[in-house]
């Protein structure tokens, strides 16, 4: 309703019946609460960042851990809570997480721009030197209603 006040009667039996009644006084905070509502209905939309990429320089064989793969950080930087791919002769060989990141044989975060690490990948262990380790991240693009008219987003 718009600069009005609901009978006692109409707003009982909205309430009985789970109705709700909205007030308004202006107009364009109604197409703003409908907008919210609708953007709020979209499913979140996710684009991927590249964070980074390590070249792997040389292998290491540990019997608890796997391969490991000694890198030297080319771009951006490495961190644990990225995911990862391996990239062999320009073909993605395998997408998948961190076992572990070192540096000089600690345990550490991230490891950025023309340092050395070592690193393991969850469930894979076919690296090889010359492999490219591309560090990347999802993150969520906010919603909006032009969205819903562009089928590309």
């Amino acid at each position: 309703g718009f600069n009005v006040r609901p009978e006692s009667r109409a707003a009982e039996l909205a309430e009985h019946e789970g109705v709700d009644i909205k007030l308004y006084r202006i107009i364009y905070d109604l197409v703003e609460e409908i907008r919210n509502a609708m953007v709020g209905m979209l499913d979140p939309k996710f684009r991927e960042k590249v964070m980074g990429h390590a070249q792997v320089l040389q292998i290491f064989k540990a019997s608890r851990i796997g391969t490991i793969a000694g890198c030297v950080v080319r771009d951006g930087e490495i961190a644990r809570e990225h995911k990862v791919r391996v990239v062999r002769d320009s073909i993605v060989v395998y997408d998948g997480q961190l076992a572990s990141l070192k540096r000089l044989k600690d345990d550490v975060r991230k490891v950025t721009h023309g340092l050395e690490c070592g690193l393991a990948i969850e469930r894979f262990n076919d690296i090889k030197e010359g492999d490219m380790i591309e560090a990347y991240m999802m993150e969520q693009v906010a919603a909006t209603l032009d969205s819903l008219n562009d089928p590309t987003a």
